[in-house]
């Protein structure tokens, strides 16, 4: 399957995101900065959601193609 031309380094906007928010934690930004760094925020975020929701959308159809109707939902050890 190709990839599209607007694919992204999931792992790199990650890292780039929490970069963000430690950045608008600290306080030091001006308010224009802020509101810029908000606003990459915001993209990464719906980018980072989309590329999830496309690797779900892939995990479902290996699934079905493969007969593993039987799955359980993921519960995680807290």
């Amino acid at each position: 399957m190709a990839k599209k031309k607007d694919s992204i380094d999931f792992e790199k906007s990650l890292k780039t995101l929490e970069k963000i928010v430690d950045d608008m934690e600290t306080g030091e930004l001006s308010l224009e900065q802020s509101l810029t760094a908000f606003e990459k925020g915001i993209k990464l975020t719906k980018d980072c959601q989309t590329a999830l929701n496309h690797a779900e959308q892939r995990v479902q159809i290996l699934v079905e193609q493969h007969g593993e109707e039987n799955l359980e939902p993921f519960e995680a050890d807290e």
